[in-house]
């Protein structure tokens, strides 16, 4: 059995055949899936699949292209939702220089808000890191994010930031990027990963596998992330299915 760890099946891309997507997931082996729910649209939506499906679960948090808009107002809420018990962690949340659509100054303070109240509430964080690796690693270590850990969301950084990050109590997660032909640092990034911190995901509809690439991801395609991951780890499927299986339990704590 396989967890897809991040997802969004809430998107608009899945309105048209959400369910027959989800019940592709099923039959691909899929046995448990953590949506992202990551501002005012999508949160409410997420949990709405969270309770809707015994099997999905739900994070909750403010995505930092989006960090100009958050309010005290939004932080209190996205507190309150913590207690919901199909909310897992606070995520996806953390720095992304690609995007020019919030300052650097407002998502540092957003980011940094929301591991507060992730250590308040007790709950693991998802982080998000787009060409901003050191400022990541800078704010979780000022921030004592250790003390809650969480999961080092579609990683592509370099083995020295991904042991800072193991340092911190995280796991390291891959997506679809480690079947492609070109993506040679996630790759030898995973072979380095302790087996006991990795876990593996889709983010889909972003980032499709291949033979995929190019067409819209889906949470069955966790699969061939599986498989890309076992072969650059040289064990048998069934045992990296097993092993991230076990550690996103472990890391949600879920069921």
């Amino acid at each position: 059995m396989l967890i897809d760890t991040h997802t969004h099946l809430n998107a608009r891309q899945f309105d048209e055949d959400r369910q027959e997507v989800i019940e592709r997931a099923i039959q691909n082996g899929i046995s448990r899936i953590v949506n992202v729910g990551f501002n005012r649209e999508t949160i409410p939506s997420s949990i709405q699949l969270a309770e809707q499906y015994e099997f999905i679960y739900s994070t909750v948090g403010w995505h930092p292209t989006d960090a100009v808009d958050m309010t005290e107002e939004d932080l209190a809420w996205i507190e309150s939702l913590c207690s919901h018990p199909k909310v897992v962690a606070i995520g996806e949340i953390g720095l992304d220089y690609y995007w020019d659509t919030s300052p650097k100054d407002v998502q540092h303070r957003v980011f940094r808000e929301q591991i507060r109240l992730a250590r308040k509430v007790g709950k693991p964080i998802v982080i998000h890191n787009r060409d901003a690796h050191q400022d990541i690693v800078k704010i979780l270590q000022e921030e004592k994010a250790s003390e809650v850990g969480g999961v080092m969301h579609c990683f592509s950084g370099s083995w020295e930031t991904a042991k800072q990050c193991l340092d911190m109590n995280f796991y390291i997660s891959f997506g679809g990027p480690i079947t492609y032909k070109n993506a040679k640092q996630p790759k030898e990034v995973l072979a380095q990963v302790p087996m006991d911190r990795l876990l593996i995901e889709t983010d889909a509809p972003y980032l499709t596998p291949h033979p995929f690439r190019g067409k819209r991801n889906e949470t069955g395609y966790v699969r061939l992330v599986a498989e890309a991951a076992a072969e650059i780890k040289g064990i048998p499927l069934e045992n990296l299915a097993h092993v991230t299986t076990v550690n996103a339990i472990t890391l949600f704590g879920i069921r």
